[in-house]
C-alpha cells in the first residue's frame, strides 16, 4: 500500500525528475501538481512536471503538511514531494512524516553536473534555480548528505529497473531504464 507521500531527493542533474515520472505512472498515484506553468522539457526527455520545492521556488522547502498538500489540485493518491533540499533535511523529513517514505537518487557529481549544464542549467525555464550560486558545489553537498542517510539507515542504492520498481512498489511497469545506467536509487520505508 502506498503512503500519503514519498519524498524524493537526488540532485540537479542526477537525472531524479525522469525517475519521479515513471513512478507517477504507477497505479495511485497523484499528478494534479502538474499545469503548464511547472513543466519543462529538454530536447528528447521528459524534463521537469509538477511542483517543486526549493528556495526561490513556487513552494519553499517547507516541512508543512498543508503547505506541502496545496501543490496538488486533488488530495487522494500518493505524491511524490520533490526537493533537491530534501538530501539535506532527511532526519526531519522522517521526523515530521514518518509515515511516509523516502526516495534517494544518487549519481555522481560529474556526470550530474555535466547533464544539469546540456540541459540548461541556470537557462531553464522552471524550476528557477537561481537560489543555487555554486552548482557544482552544491551537487557534491547534496550527494554527500544523501549518502550519510544511506549508511546511517543501511539502506541498499540499486540500480533503477523495471525489476526494482516490482519489488519496491508491487506493480509492473515498462520504461526505458538504459540511459539509468549510472544512476543508483533507494526507497527507505518506515
Amino acid at each position: 500500500m502506498l503512503p500519503s507521500k514519498i519524498f524524493l531527493t537526488g540532485v540537479p542533474g542526477s537525472r531524479w525528475s525522469g525517475i519521479a515520472q515513471v513512478i507517477e505512472q504507477l497505479d495511485g498515484m497523484n499528478i494534479s501538481d502538474r499545469n503548464a506553468d511547472r513543466e519543462y522539457s529538454h530536447s528528447l526527455y521528459s524534463g521537469h512536471k509538477g511542483a517543486y520545492f526549493g528556495p526561490g521556488m513556487e513552494f519553499e522547502p517547507r516541512l508543512d503538511e498543508d503547505y506541502i498538500n496545496s501543490a496538488w489540485a486533488d488530495s487522494a493518491g500518493c505524491k511524490v514531494v520533490k526537493s533537491h533540499e530534501w538530501s539535506e533535511m532527511l532526519p526531519d523529513i522522517h521526523k515530521a512524516f514518518p509515515e511516509d517514505w523516502i526516495m534517494l537518487v544518487h549519481r555522481q557529481h560529474k556526470p550530474s553536473l555535466e547533464w544539469w549544464l546540456e540541459a540548461g542549467g541556470y537557462n531553464i525555464s522552471y524550476p528557477d534555480y537561481t537560489a543555487y550560486n555554486n552548482m557544482e558545489a552544491t551537487i557534491k553537498n547534496q550527494n554527500k548528505s544523501i549518502l550519510a542517510w544511506v549508511f546511517k539507515q543501511n539502506c541498499k542504492l540499486e540500480r533503477f529497473t523495471p525489476f526494482w520498481i516490482e519489488s519496491q512498489f508491487g506493480q509492473s511497469i515498462d520504461f526505458e531504464y538504459s540511459k539509468y545506467e549510472d544512476i543508483f536509487v533507494t526507497l527507505w520505508k518506515p
